[in-house]
């Protein structure tokens, strides 16, 4: 085509200008690659910080056990991509969505189960309660927040319980009421956060207040059978392997044939610059922010398997949209210059 002039010479308005060109565009994005994305930031990066910074399993275990579901998953990139030549790409992509939908939450809960099963007794057996007027309570998911941007109780109160990975529920009071955190049957008072003039530090005494209440958190959590670390001892590794090679599995269905169905949805004269955008705003700002977004979620939330709700539903939207009106494309000529 280019040989023979033919590519297009504004491909820039011709891909997003005229409309029955920007409609594919955005069933691209929504419909193929905005699910596609959540569901392998989720297999392949979500899971590893989970598996860190949650469940606090030690790094270089964590990292060795992602390794080896991804030695394992990987061959089925070329499974799902073959499998798409014979049946098509639609069922197999929608497939993993639909799967991923309905089996994060228990292959999460079984995660926590398998990797750090203290935590997961802990949380059955002594539930950890914030009792707050939730009218103080500020945004705990910031990214860049500091230390001394929470001098509200329950802000202090659920700052603590974050620092320690620890999963909450939130109970309403009424204005006024003082807050507590009950771990099990235990309550603690929690202290307010006082600033000097400069607004950079808390002043002396209401310093020392929130250092002790840590301290009596810490140890309330220990009490209760919260433990600071995931036991290597206790680490059952196959079956932590067994759940991540699922979840790579998941990203090999949704990922082997995206490529092909995104060359055979435009037209050739136009398809580098009508594909780049679903593909790379999908998986850049849908599938990159995945990691913070869930982060932010389960903080402002408290329960660690907040989070999920994020790849739940951005893979739902997907699946509903992808059905309904996304063609299958295995049969297209990706030679049609039309």
């Amino acid at each position: 085509m280019k040989e023979e002039g033919k590519t297009s010479k504004a491909p820039l308005s011709e891909s997003f200008g005229q409309w029955k060109n920007l409609k594919i565009v955005i069933l691209a994005l929504l419909g193929l690659v905005a699910g596609q994305a959540v569901v392998w930031y989720s297999g392949q990066f979500y899971a590893l910080f989970f598996l860190t910074s949650v469940l606090k399993v030690d790094g270089a275990t964590a990292n060795i056990l992602v390794a080896m579901s991804l030695i394992i998953g990987t061959p089925f990139f070329v499974v799902f991509g073959s499998l798409s030549d014979k049946i098509g790409r639609k069922p197999i992509i929608m497939a993993g969505l639909a799967l991923a939908v309905l089996t994060y939450f228990p292959l999460f809960k079984m995660l926590t189960e398998a990797a750090n099963p203290d935590l997961a007794k802990a949380q059955a057996t002594a539930q950890i309660v914030v009792k707050a007027d939730q009218a103080t309570c500020s945004f705990q998911g910031s990214p860049i927040a500091r230390e001394v941007d929470f001098t509200n109780p329950c802000d202090i109160a659920k700052r603590a319980l974050a620092q320690n990975s620890a999963s909450y529920s939130n109970e309403a009071v009424p204005a006024g009421t003082p807050t507590v955190i009950k771990v099990g049957e235990k309550e603690l008072a929690v202290p307010a956060g006082v600033l000097t003039a400069g607004g950079h530090k808390f002043d002396e005494a209401s310093g020392k207040a929130i250092a002790q209440f840590k301290k009596d958190v810490a140890a309330a959590l220990k009490e209760a059978g919260y433990p600071a670390k995931a036991d290597p001892a206790k680490l059952d590794k196959v079956k932590i392997v067994m759940i991540l090679t699922i979840l790579v599995i998941y990203v090999t269905m949704v990922y082997g044939p995206i490529a092909a169905m995104l060359v055979e949805m435009f037209p050739t004269r136009i398809r580098y610059t009508s594909m780049s955008l679903p593909y790379h705003i999908g998986n850049g700002w849908f599938g990159g922010l995945m990691p913070t977004i869930a982060f932010a979620m389960v903080a402002q939330n408290g329960n660690i398997y907040h989070g999920l709700w994020y790849p739940i539903i951005i893979a739902s939207v997907t699946f509903v949209i992808g059905m309904i009106f996304v063609r299958e494309t295995k049969d297209v000529d990706i030679y049609a210059q039309d």
